[in-house]
Parts: structure tokens; C-alpha cells; sequence
């Protein structure tokens, strides 16, 4: 007998961690998961910020904590996993939403800002899931794991976006995501990544300033770069019940610009 769609999209009784979950894309997705019924742990290097997103989310009737922490090195995504299940008791779904960018023209990059993006956005979800896998899946043979990776991890860039190690490094999401999938499969462990195409935020704020926002929702088959609401459903979908039966799978969130400009 077939299970009614309110409820393959119903999250209570889970527990969602989110990493770099203060701002952005990542309170977006913690939004979409708590209003699913989920509790949601966000975690990110400042204090003051988790604080205030952690507030926001609990005026939308979300039951939220946070744990302040710097997802670039191993010993602190070692505390924030013990501390969350100590907090919370098992972890059902992780998102691995921290990241970072740095614009320079590759024959120019810095070796310390290639080191720095690369640790971030690939080291740590390799850590991360590793850790929270061991504490929390594994065991239990049960888990959800959703990497953030990006449209740049599909092709390459443009002469006008310079980014030679955050697209390097959303690459490797992709393969990271694919790869563990096949192996954490025998574990009833799903294993997916959004890939996010131009949306406002912190981080993008410089392409968005330097290229212009028209022309990049020119770009998009649909004419327009992405809102706070539209990485919702497609997140959902990988952290319910819904999505039970999909794993290794990449799914771009842009308005359709992969389709057009290679990709996927």
C-alpha cells in the first residue's frame, strides 16, 4: 500500500545537522528541513550569527541549537559531531554547506587561498561525513547525507568568473558524492548533492557586483538567479522519505543553465 506524500515529506522525530547553517543557503535549507518537523543543529564559525539564525528559526515554531565551530579543521568537525549527538542523540540527516570561494585569475591564485577553499569545501565534508557516518549511520544503519555542491563542479567558468579552486573543489564534490554513495549504499546510507546555481548571498555578492545580475539571470533559461525559497523542495526531497529510493545523484538548482551551457 502506498504512503501518502504528507507523510514521506514529514521529518519529525529527525535531527538534521547543517554546517556553515548561519546564512545563506544553508539557513535556507535548515528552514525547509525544520518546517518539515525536523530539529536542526546549525553550526559555523561565528557565534553571534548561529545565535541570530537559531532565533530566526525558532520564531518560525523550529526547534534549533547551534554549536560554534571551524569546519576547516579536523579536531573542531571531530567536537561538533560528538557534541551534537551528546546534544541530541543520533543524527539523521547531515548537510555539508560550508564553503568558501576566492576570485583571482589562476596563474595568480595564492597557494594559501587554493589550500583554504579546498580544505572547506572538500576536506571537511570528506570529515564531516565521516565522523557523523561512524557516531550516527553506520551503526544504525540508516542516514541521510546531502553535500552542497555547485553549477562550476559541473563545467567550467567563463573569462569573467575567475575561480580556478572553487570550481576545482565543487568538482570534487561531485565524484566525493558519487563515490561515497556506491560505497555507504550497504549501509542504507543515502548520499546526494545539490548544485546551486547563482544565488544571492554572502559569498557571491562579488561575481554578482562585478558580472551584473542581469546578466547572469540572461544566462538562466528561466531569466533569473535563485531566491531564498528555491533550494527548498529539492533539499526536502533528498532529507524525507520522498527521496528514499534515489542516491549518488547531483541535482542543479539554476534556473536551467546547465542545460544550455554543459553540465549535469
Amino acid at each position: 500500500m502506498s504512503t501518502p506524500i504528507q507523510k514521506l515529506l514529514d521529518l519529525s522525530g529527525k535531527t538534521a545537522l547543517i554546517t556553515g547553517g548561519s546564512r545563506g543557503l544553508g539557513l535556507q535549507i535548515a528552514e525547509a528541513l525544520g518546517e518539515a518537523g525536523a530539529r536542526v543543529l546549525l553550526t559555523s564559525r561565528k557565534a553571534a550569527d548561529l545565535e541570530e539564525s537559531a532565533a530566526h528559526l525558532k520564531a518560525r515554531g523550529i526547534d534549533a541549537r547551534w554549536i560554534a565551530a571551524d569546519a576547516s579543521l579536523p579536531e573542531e568537525i571531530t567536537r561538533v559531531a560528538t557534541e551534537a549527538k551528546a546534544a541530541l542523540g543520533e543524527i539523521d540527516i547531515l548537510v555539508n554547506n560550508a564553503g568558501a570561494t576566492w576570485g583571482a585569475p589562476a596563474e595568480d591564485h595564492p597557494l594559501e587561498a587554493w589550500d583554504k577553499v579546498m580544505n572547506l569545501n572538500i576536506r571537511s565534508i570528506f570529515l564531516m561525513s565521516q565522523a557523523v557516518g561512524k557516531l550516527s549511520m553506520i551503526p544504525r544503519r540508516q542516514g541521510r547525507i546531502i553535500n552542497v555542491a555547485s553549477i562550476a563542479g559541473l563545467s567550467g567558468a567563463s573569462k569573467e568568473i575567475q575561480y580556478i579552486a572553487y570550481g576545482t573543489s565543487k568538482g570534487a564534490v561531485v565524484n566525493f558524492t558519487r563515490t561515497l554513495a556506491g560505497e555507504w549504499g550497504r549501509h542504507n546510507i543515502n548520499v546526494n548533492a545539490l548544485a546551486p546555481g547563482m544565488f544571492p548571498s554572502k559569498m557571491t555578492k562579488g561575481t554578482i557586483d562585478r558580472v551584473g545580475a542581469d546578466k547572469l539571470s540572461g544566462n538562466a533559461p528561466l531569466g533569473r538567479i535563485g531566491d531564498d525559497d528555491d533550494l527548498k523542495g529539492a533539499a526536502l526531497l533528498f532529507a524525507s522519505a520522498a527521496g528514499k529510493h534515489i542516491t549518488g545523484q547531483i541535482l542543479a538548482v539554476d534556473g536551467g543553465v546547465s542545460a544550455i551551457h554543459g553540465g549535469g
